[in-house]
């Protein structure tokens, strides 16, 4: 008799498991959803922080006002990134302007703020220390006085008045950023054990 088994089949090459792309797509799908949420939760605390807890400046009629939106606006920005922090901030603030009576404001705070919350992500995103936390408020403080600055310059007409706003902006902002720099690192262990473990 013949044997045959010194004669091998030839080996046939593995499909790749079907379920592989597709658990791939539905990680994707997750994340692009707790992104989403992450935001829409920012965004409702930047508006809560400044619809709830703000003061008109008696010495700057023409749009003084003081808020705590800034603090999860920064947090945000720090903890989530330059584009949670751009949304969250652009649109949270500038739907209180809409929603308060000061929708003049709204499409400058828009970008305004959008900026500040673009910036301070940008900044920390890679380096997350108290020194990269401090650059990216000071840039944020400078894009506020500057934008608002000019903001009312442009309605008012006038390069003078507008003075009046920037001690209230560096109030609202100054206080935000100690705030911030005092919560922000308890925050952000407390997200990479919770929120930000992948």
């Amino acid at each position: 008799m013949v044997s045959w088994d010194h004669v091998r089949k030839p080996a046939q090459k593995r499909r790749p498991f079907p379920m592989t792309t597709k658990t791939a797509a539905q990680r994707g799908t997750a994340v692009s959803v707790k992104s989403l949420a992450i935001t829409a939760i920012c965004l409702v605390l930047v508006y809560v922080f400044t619809a709830v807890v703000n003061i008109r400046l008696p010495f700057a009629p023409n749009g003084g006002l003081i808020h705590l939106g800034n603090v999860p606006l920064f947090v945000a920005a720090i903890l989530f990134g330059k584009r949670t922090g751009m949304i969250a901030g652009g649109i949270g603030m500038a739907l209180f302007d809409l929603l308060s009576g000061w929708t003049l404001w709204a499409p400058f705070t828009l970008v305004i703020v959008g900026c500040m919350g673009f910036v301070v992500g940008a900044v920390t995103e890679k380096k997350k220390s108290f020194p990269f936390y401090l650059l990216a408020l000071l840039l944020a403080c400078a894009i506020k006085i500057g934008g608002y600055y000019l903001a009312e310059a442009v309605i008012y007409q006038n390069w003078v008045v507008p003075l009046t706003s920037i001690p209230g902006n560096l109030i609202q902002v100054g206080a935000a950023a100690i705030i911030t720099l005092v919560v922000i690192e308890p925050l952000r262990l407390a997200a990479c054990h919770t929120i930000l473990r992948k």
